[in-house]
């Protein structure tokens, strides 16, 4: 990115990591001491879809800290903010899922909250996978709302119940999805009435991703943001923007989705009223 000249790298910045007494607001303590110390059972490791490691618990934290640390500059700023990793949704209260260590955007909301930033939050899941961890987490909590848009038959193949959740068949194409993800967003909007959003900008949707189901091209994706996006700067929500899930057979265009996703908050940042 600072290479292309989209962001000038003044603006990057390393994130903090996550404390325990911030991922205790979403997380068992017991869960998250025995990340940090090298405690996982064998079947927790299984369950994650890595080997524990220093360099696992270092990325986890620093993959919720850029969360954190992104919502805090949208809240201040009034505008869009990027983690380029983090929208790890699978994790749960007191286990890691499907690549997923500790629940970034769970904690993020739980977080901005505790530090009276914001009241209401509306999390934004357009990764192709259901967020059930975000949606097992904070089932009950009528402050946070989660929207997810995934696959019908995709993983996980139980699936928990979001505030709204809008399941898609096997090979949905950018019109059917451009218009389901319209109308959910204003209903999610409605509902919500949020302080902040956390959109988890999922590449998997893409048609060529090998674990995606979905038949979006890149083009359908970037409108997904631009619908996204501009829907939420038009309701004057400042928002925190995650990468989530991205599994092309071919890396180059895992990073040019995302690197869209980057531009296109730019572009409509520079344009915020």
């Amino acid at each position: 990115m600072a290479a292309s000249g989209l962001v000038d790298p003044s603006e990057m910045h390393v994130p903090e990591r996550a404390t325990r007494e911030q991922l205790a607001l979403a997380h068992d303590p017991g869960y998250v001491d025995r990340v940090c110390r090298g405690e996982l059972s064998a079947r927790e490791q299984r369950e994650i879809g890595f080997p524990w490691s220093e360099a696992m618990v270092e990325r986890s934290l620093r993959s919720t800290g850029a969360t954190i640390g992104a919502c805090r500059a949208a809240l201040i700023h009034q505008s869009f903010a990027v983690n380029l990793a983090g929208g790890t949704h699978h994790a749960s209260r007191d286990h890691g899922d499907g690549y997923c260590v500790f629940n970034d955007s769970a904690v993020a909301a739980r977080v901005m909250q505790a530090e009276r930033r914001a009241d209401r939050v509306l999390v934004v899941d357009c990764d192709v996978h259901q967020g059930d961890g975000t949606a097992s987490i904070l089932a009950g909590d009528d402050t946070i709302f989660t929207f997810s848009i995934h696959g019908a038959k995709n993983y996980p193949f139980k699936k928990q119940t979001s505030d709204l959740d809008i399941d898609l068949p096997d090979r949905t194409g950018d019109a059917d999805y451009l218009a389901a993800l319209g109308r959910g967003l204003t209903e999610a909007l409605a509902r919500a009435r949020p302080d902040l959003a956390i959109y988890l900008a999922g590449a998997d949707p893409y048609e060529g991703d090998r674990l995606g189901r979905l038949a979006l091209t890149k083009e359908g994706l970037a409108q997904r943001d631009c619908l996204v996006l501009r829907t939420l700067r038009e309701a004057h929500v400042p928002t925190a923007i995650s990468m989530a899930g991205g599994y092309a057979k071919e890396l180059e265009d895992v990073v040019e989705i995302h690197l869209k996703t980057v531009s296109i908050a730019a572009e409509l940042c520079d344009a915020w009223t």
